[in-house]
């Protein structure tokens, strides 16, 4: 067998390389220091004799020649035509549009792609999303809970519902005197948690766990980067589910209980060191039990904030109670999951052939199977100066994401899901921008060409790998941490203010705030968390007409709509933002969006008045007077490599 080991891997030449070296980075406001903060690898990794950190055109490299070895492999494997001559130049082409900030892959490609992680182990680190459904609870027990917590632990953001409840009475569990020494390992975690949990749902034999071989806190984690948490935060969630369940031997699990469970061993990843976890519950529409469980102030603080609350919503239904609670809250969120498995693009009427789809990925832009995952791949059409231009960088983009579906995990289930559906996600983001530069009819105008040109590459390279089509290929993500890189605005968001303060806070060891401070930049000790700086951040938004306090609640609804119907055939993620004089209309909204989208929430918008808020708007005069004060940073000699980033790095769907 034929392997990238045993295969010439594809590489870019130096020579191709040289110029990018010293090329200026068109990098936003925030975008070499997040890109430093977030996902410059250690060279040593690739180099033992290597010191420092990546620079961006070393990143680039990485990700353009991960992502070519992949389809070269793939093509090797199956003994199809591969011409070099001819990846060269697409892959020459992807690097400088990557370069460029044209285009991106998710942060988990930026921080994964092209690592030894994921060619020896799993390429499930390269996956933003998933959904599993908790309907097989009776047969399949804490293997669902462990498939959560495993994808989690790999830093894919996990969506779940909540079918599983009264499916069975929770158990006593057959505790013995044997001793299961924990591996130190994500699989070990997993493991322990997967056999606690059959002990409360079947009635399985419970061993004694012993920690000992788990590695002390501080200790380095290789692969993902980082360090240990040491045995705590596992040893805290396995008391706490014995808490949870010990309480309800002989009870039907509910659908409370299926949340709280997740939510602890989000938890307990967060305290982990994988530094956060992002999980969506689907509950039903009727079952208040679950709609009022974040009502529990205690629980909340404890747990409950680790997971975005949504519910099936039914076309037709009265939705006064939940509009209510939106008014109030921001949750639940609504979730239509009947239009999403019975419509593509909405401007191409009914479409079947998805119709498995059981529930969405935690920021509700991807429509997926149960144990189906999800990658998303960035596009900027602000950052381009006509369709041409774009559509060429959306052949990069498509490839990326099709590429990443010639992939396996290590679950044979998602495998199964993956090779059949092949599902990707080609996003937008800094769409009001592209509105603002090229006007909104024009940008409806390119969506719609767009789409079909994805339609037309999607045969054409589904036709030369021997794979199936993508079952649903274009979405729109609420991207955050990617969209800071070249300054665009989140996905169909509006802006802050077109002059604004962004705070990030960094820990008080981070080797970045010395240059921080010393290119002229504010920081202070963080009023809210020890052992935090606060930096800001002046910036100004290009190609500004209005913010968030200046948009109405019907316009971003009408544009969630048309994305839908001209773009998306996966589904719009939107957060609708609301001012208080809105509030009483949420419900006739949801009345006459209902069959126009397959997913939405509702924020209020309140002026910040808090102290170091994450935005502050400023005045033009301000913000050139803070500017002439603060030198640009080119480059940063660091050893600590980035963090790393998760699910849809999106800081709504991040907890």
């Amino acid at each position: 067998m034929r392997t990238i080991d045993n295969i010439r891997r594809f590489r870019l030449s130096d020579t191709f390389i040289e110029p990018y070296k010293d090329a200026n980075v068109p990098w936003g406001p925030l975008g070499y220091i997040t890109f430093k903060r977030t996902y410059s690898r250690r060279l040593n990794e690739f180099d033992p004799e290597a010191s420092g950190t990546e620079e961006w055109w070393q990143t680039c490299r990485r990700v353009v020649e991960g992502m070519f070895n992949m389809q070269k492999q793939h093509v090797f494997m199956l003994g199809l035509e591969w011409n070099d001559a001819k990846a060269q130049k697409t892959a020459k082409d992807a690097y400088d549009r990557l370069f460029n900030l044209k285009w991106t892959p998710p942060g988990r490609g930026l921080w994964m792609m092209g690592t030894k992680f994921i060619e020896e182990r799993t390429a499930a680190g390269l996956f933003n999303c998933a959904f599993r459904s908790t309907k097989d609870l009776s047969t399949k027990g804490g293997y669902l809970f462990a498939w959560m917590m495993d994808a989690l632990m790999v830093g894919i953001g996990v969506g779940f519902d909540t079918e599983g409840a009264g499916t069975l009475n929770i158990c006593e569990p057959q505790y013995t005197n044997d001793t299961l020494i924990i591996d130190d390992s994500r699989e070990g975690w997993v493991d322990s948690v997967h056999t606690l949990l059959d002990g409360f749902l079947f009635g399985a034999k419970v061993p004694k766990f012993d920690y000992s071989a788990i590695r002390p806190e501080g200790a380095p984690i290789r692969g993902f980067g980082g360090t240990s948490s040491g045995h705590g935060p596992l040893k805290e969630l396995h008391e706490s589910l014995v808490e949870l369940y010990s309480k309800k031997v002989g009870e039907p699990i509910t659908s409370v209980d299926i949340v709280d469970t997740e939510n602890l061993i989000g938890r307990c990843v967060v305290a982990g060191n994988v530094r956060r976890s992002a999980a969506l519950a689907m509950g039903r529409h009727d079952d208040f039990h679950y709609l009022e469980m974040k009502n529990d102030s205690e629980k909340l603080r404890h747990h409950r904030w680790g997971s975005n609350n949504s519910f099936n919503a039914v076309v037709g239904m009265d939705y006064t109670w939940h509009a209510e609670q939106s008014q109030k809250n921001g949750e639940p969120g609504y979730i239509w999951l009947n239009n999403a498995r019975t419509r593509g693009r909405f401007k191409d009427g009914e479409r079947l052939d998805d119709i498995n789809v059981a529930g969405f990925n935690p920021c509700v832009e991807q429509q997926l199977e149960d144990a189906e995952l999800c990658c998303l791949v960035e596009t900027f059409p602000a950052k381009h100066e006509d369709m041409e231009d774009y559509l060429r960088t959306l052949k990069i983009a498509y490839l990326y994401g099709k590429t990443i579906t010639l992939s396996n995990t290590h679950w044979p289930e998602t495998n199964a899901k993956m090779l059949k559906n092949r599902r990707i996600g080609l996003s937008q983001s800094g769409v009001v921008q592209a509105f603002n530069k090229h006007g909104r009819r024009e940008m409806y105008e390119w969506c719609d060409k767009a789409y079909d040109y994805v339609q037309k590459l999607d045969e054409h390279y589904s036709n030369w790998l021997c794979i199936p089509k993508s079952i649903r290929s274009t979405s729109i993500k609420p991207s955050g941490t990617v969209s800071l890189l070249n300054g665009s605005t989140p996905g169909i968001h509006f802006p802050e203010d077109e002059y604004y303060i962004r705070r990030i806070r960094f820990s008080n060891t981070s080797p970045l705030l010395g240059p921080l401070e010393a290119a002229g930049y504010k920081t202070e000790k963080d009023v809210y968390s020890p052992n935090t700086t606060c930096v800001e951040f002046p910036v100004h938004e290009p190609y500004f007409k209005k913010g968030k306090r200046d948009v109405n609640m019907w316009e971003q609804l009408e544009i969630a709509a048309q994305y839908q119907h001209y773009w998306a055939d996966n589904s719009v993620s939107i957060t609708v933002t609301f001012k208080p004089e809105e509030a009483e209309s949420i419900k006739d909204a949801l009345e006459m969006y209902e069959s126009r989208l397959k997913a939405v929430s509702f924020l209020r918008y309140e002026e910040t008045g808090y102290e170091q808020a994450p935005y502050e708007p400023i005045s033009k005069e301000t913000y050139e007077k803070l500017i002439k004060n603060i030198t640009p940073i080119t480059k940063i000699e660091t050893q600590e490599q980035g963090s790393g980033t998760k699910f849809c790095t999106n800081d709504s769907c991040e907890l």
